[in-house]
């Protein structure tokens, strides 16, 4: 099963998505619980003469070498030193038509829980840190307005 077939398999037949909430600064991100392969702590990571600003490393993950995304650079939010809560979680995007695995620095990791699409908020054009075309949309969890990235496009 590919990514975007796992992807479209999270979304039940009630439109609610299962997700893995993360923090970045003070941002809530949902990343689709179907690209997540892993949860793990910091690991050293090995920086790349010449790499893309927001993919400056890689690291190795059991025996495979894979880069690893500060979403921080690309939203252009402070970059901030890990703390005792920050986590990689490792995602398998379609990367021209083929999987791969990239691990993404969050802040923080909350839980795997369910939003719903039907609070989806139109994203606005004004205001916000990022490039809308890196939001696939936006909805509230708990009282709170979490933003749902469209990993493909942030990484490509």
């Amino acid at each position: 099963m590919t990514a975007s077939q796992t992807q479209h398999a999270a979304i039940h037949d009630d439109g609610a998505i299962q997700v893995v909430m993360i923090g970045l600064g003070e941002e809530k991100f949902a990343l689709d619980a179907g690209l997540v392969r892993e949860i793990i702590d910091p690991i050293p990571a090995t920086k790349v003469a010449g790499a893309k600003a927001f993919v400056p490393s890689v690291i190795n993950v059991r025996g495979n070498v894979i880069p690893l995304a500060d979403l921080r650079i690309r939203f252009g939010m402070p970059v901030t030193e890990d703390s005792a809560d920050t986590r990689i979680v490792v995602i398998e995007i379609d990367i021209d038509n083929e999987p791969v695995l990239v691990g993404v620095t969050a802040d923080k990791v909350y839980e795997v829980t369910e939003i719903s699409r039907t609070n989806v908020q139109q994203t606005p054009r004004v205001g916000m840190h990022w490039k809308p075309e890196f939001i696939r949309f936006i909805t509230k969890w708990r009282e709170e307005f979490v933003i749902v990235p469209n990993m493909e496009r942030i990484l490509n």
